[in-house]
């Protein structure tokens, strides 16, 4: 049985080479909230598991147990703590009524945005309502001309019901909607006219989990769909009810119990199935992840009844994405296969890949997304983080660039009749739905765009970049008000992920106001295992490389203060998921290098995460336990296995959802426990779980502002942030 001293050989290496805090000309502030009151009392029930050979024990492995009475009274208790500390703060209900004021002048958002024959489809965001609506527009130029099909506000007023997704009938006239409660991500699906909102009888369960997800494709006529499906109960084991994703029939009107089965039945246990269909509805294709590591294989037939599937490419094609041509007689794909950045090939829809022939090139940049037209190809690119869009000829030739701001990101692409929509971002200006018309290589803005309640105009980026521990070079991105000087003593505030090939692309967030206008500088990282350089630059940092992705957060940290953007003292760190093992880690393995950690809905016990649902498809990107050396990655950086007796940790705040079915909760109440009872300083480690909240997904707007507040509140005080900042 292990006992905590025997996690030393694993700190060892980390303890000799001590990250330094930095030099400070001012001493920070004394936070408000310490552990002047102390946490609750966590018992200790140990239990030992050995691997490979290592015995390991678990003292708090009885916060599994989310239905045991125990576990709900110490959760109860924990949230009456952290409220306790958190209401305290004199600032904290001045910033939740900041926030609420802002997104009451907020203008509308689109997203989700579809293009159907006489008119678009959008999910629509607007403040002060809790969930997002269904719209139509007959033009992306004619906000007057749109007309509401749904709106969940009204099914449920408190923000509990959200929409997952959707997907047009090929006429128009009907919308597959996929609603679930309570942010859990668990969907059934719903059917509605777009005319006029009426909710047909016909419900589909199962057809989306927070493990797989969820999709659906209609046939031509519009009456029938194909839809992904989790087992039903005694269909299988009750541990395997959120795996198993399979491809189902159903005909509009007909009771779902007649579905038929159409594929899936060879799949992996771990299968996640996007389907999509060709423009005049004659093929399906099913895009199949190997969970989510990044591999996929596809599979496509026609939509007629009594079709049969082929199988076009397998995991090890290392074919990303395919895309139907306008006039569904090829297929364009995006291939990873000796090119990391990404190269384009065209295939003739009813043959071999091996007849697939290059037409786009690996190049400098990340290709990250293609959309075939009419007449055009469009190819979205990104090169370290900003974005670039090319057009080519539908052979891949006649290249050429459409005009983007320095800077800038660049995705969601849509055919408007040969037209190109996108949504152009950036750090300091609102997001805006911009038009490109190839005839005139000229690009306009459309009336789909935000202005923002607060001005961004005295804010400036600075892209820099620090030197990891191999030495690699990380891009930064440095949000600070102009004129801020190199003194060392910014609150800072650096944010990254690092994980599953995803990129941190710039981004507008009027939140971020209250952030500068305390004096605080606001960071994202494009950690290794994010997609910024292409797939190498992801390879680099998941399974038993995952630990670069640490190294480069913590060169990060220490480049900003080497550069005298701040200290140890007035950095902060905050990341979610992915990002919230981010934030284990480092405040593991470097607890003196920042002053406070927020750490949302993250992993933290890498021994036990692939038991979870989820966690299974997990394997892919972080490896499992029953692999020896994937094992000794994993337990190298586990947080929770690295939480030392006696360490000074800094103040941290974890915050998780309790119908989260990406990450178990169960990680933040035992890294919680864990840390309350081993750090040796007066910061507070505060838990706030929500029970109005998953992964984060379909959370209703007033639980998202009062998080924010919380968040804010909690940094705030710890770095010494008060309203008279200069």
């Amino acid at each position: 049985m292990n006992s905590p001293l025997s996690l030393l050989p694993f700190l060892l290496p980390l303890l000799s080479t001590p990250l330094s805090r930095g030099a400070s000309n001012e001493t920070s502030a004394t936070p408000l909230m310490s552990r002047i009151v102390p946490a609750p009392a966590t018992s200790k029930i140990p239990v030992t598991d050995t691997y490979h050979g290592e015995s390991i024990r678990d003292d708090y492995r009885w916060l599994e147990e989310a239905e045991s009475p125990e576990v709900k009274a110490w959760t109860e208790a924990q949230n009456h703590y952290s409220r306790t500390c958190l209401d305290a703060l004199p600032d904290r209900a001045k910033i939740e009524a900041q926030l609420t004021a802002l997104y009451a002048q907020d203008t509308p958002s689109h997203s989700g945005i579809v293009s159907s024959p006489g008119r678009l489809f959008a999910l629509k965001f607007q403040p002060p309502k809790q969930q997002r609506l269904l719209v139509t527009l007959t033009s992306a130029e004619d906000l007057a001309s749109e007309q509401i099909v749904l709106d969940p506000n009204e099914i449920e007023p408190k923000g509990q019901v959200a929409m997952d997704w959707y997907v047009p009938s090929p006429d128009g006239e009907l919308i597959a909607v996929c609603l679930s409660e309570n942010g859990s991500e668990d969907g059934t699906l719903h059917f509605f006219r777009t005319a006029t909102g009426e909710h047909l009888p016909d419900r589909v369960p199962r057809v989306q989990y927070p493990t797989g997800g969820g999709s659906v494709a209609w046939t031509p006529d519009s009456r029938a769909v194909f839809y992904t499906r989790y087992p039903h109960a005694g269909e299988r084991p009750e541990a395997d009810l959120n795996f198993y994703q399979q491809i189902y029939f159903h005909r509009l009107g007909t009771q779902t119990r007649d579905d038929e089965y159409s594929a899936g039945r060879d799949f992996p246990r771990i299968a996640e199935i996007q389907l999509d269909t060709s423009a005049d509805g004659r093929w399906l294709l099913a895009s199949v992840a190997n969970g989510d590591g990044g591999e996929f294989s596809h599979s496509i037939r026609e939509t007629q009844d009594g079709a049969a599937w082929r199988q076009i490419t397998q995991h090890q094609d290392a074919i990303k994405q395919i895309a139907f041509s306008h006039d569904g007689t090829h297929l364009y794909l995006r291939s990873v296969k000796n090119a990391p950045r990404g190269r384009v090939l065209r295939l003739p829809i009813t043959a071999a890949l091996s007849e697939a022939q290059e037409i786009i090139p690996e190049s400098e940049a990340v290709i990250e997304d293609i959309l075939p037209t009419a007449h055009h190809l469009f190819v979205s690119d990104l090169i370290g983080g900003p974005s670039r869009l090319r057009q080519f000829d539908l052979n891949g030739k006649a290249e050429s660039e459409v005009p983007l701001p320095t800077a800038s990101g660049a995705g969601g692409l849509v055919d408007l009749a040969g037209r190109l929509l996108f949504r152009q971002t950036s750090y300091v200006t609102p997001a805006a739905w911009m038009i490109y018309d190839p005839a005139t290589a000229e690009v306009h803005r459309s009336a789909l765009f935000n202005t923002s309640p607060v001005d961004f105009s005295d804010i400036e980026v600075l892209r820099d970049h620090a030197t990891s521990k191999d030495g690699t070079r990380i891009p930064i991105n440095i949000l600070r008000r102009k004129g801020t000087p190199l003194d060392g003593n910014n609150p800072t505030l650096l944010t990254g992920y690092g994980g599953y090939g995803i990129s941190q692309r710039p981004g507008f967030n009027f939140e971020h106001r209250l952030w500068l206008d305390r004096g605080g500088i606001y960071v994202v990282a494009n950690l290794r295992g994010g997609g910024e350089y292409g797939e190498e630059w992801h390879l680099a940092g998941n399974l038993t490389k995952k630990q670069n992705v640490f190294d480069d957060m913590a060169a990060c940290a220490q480049h900003l203060i080497e550069q005298g953007f701040t200290c140890s003292e007035k950095l902060a760190i905050e990341g979610g998921s992915n990002g919230g093992l981010l934030m284990g880690a480092l405040l593991t393995q470097h607890p003196a290098l920042v002053r406070a950690v927020v750490s949302h809905v993250g992993i933290y016990d890498m021994l036990r995460v692939e038991l979870d649902p989820n966690g299974a498809f997990n394997v892919t990107e972080f490896g499992s336990v029953t692999d020896p050396d994937q094992f000794r990655a994993l337990r190298a950086y586990s947080p929770y296995h690295h939480v030392t007796d006696g360490t000074a940790y800094p103040a941290v705040f974890f915050l998780a959802g309790e119908t989260d079915g990406r990450v178990n909760p169960a990680h933040s109440r035992k890294m919680t426990a864990r840390l309350q009872a081993a750090s040796a300083s007066p910061a507070p480690v505060l838990l706030r779980l929500s029970s109005a909240s998953g992964h984060g997904m379909g959370t209703a707007l007033s639980e998202r502002i009062a998080q924010h507040a919380d968040v804010l509140a909690f940094l705030f005080d710890q770095l010494g942030m008060t309203t008279d900042s200069p």
